[in-house]
């Protein structure tokens, strides 16, 4: 599985879309993405062993900001992070992108041209 993260609106599905070349439709097919939407508190492992049989896993970093008043939307920020952070373990690849550019964290670049 290759774990992607980085900011809102950063480029993260262009990015590799384009880098592993991949058309929408095919990205469409092998990737998931907004995952952080889907972390509760308490789901985490179930949910990554899920995830983690995907190809592509796109995750926005939630981590940075304002921390939210509300306690429940607090909880739902820690199980965002801590999700990320089960992927991350499980993925063969983790790549950051940023500004859309691509940053690799661990595993190796997912296409031969890089």
């Amino acid at each position: 599985m290759i774990f992607v993260t980085g900011p809102l609106y950063a480029g993260k599905r262009d990015c590799i879309r384009q880098l592993i070349g991949l058309s929408e439709a095919e990205f469409s097919e092998k990737a998931v993405w907004d995952v952080q939407e889907l972390a509760e508190p308490g789901n985490i492992d179930q949910l990554a062993e899920q995830l983690s049989e995907k190809e592509i896993v796109i995750a926005t970093e939630v981590g940075c900001g304002v921390i939210p008043i509300d306690a429940s939307e607090r909880e739902k920020r820690e199980a965002a992070g801590r999700l990320a952070c089960a992927l991350a373990q499980r993925a063969d690849t983790v790549i950051r992108v940023c500004c859309g550019i691509p940053q690799l964290l661990k595993g190796d670049w997912p296409c031969a041209s890089f």
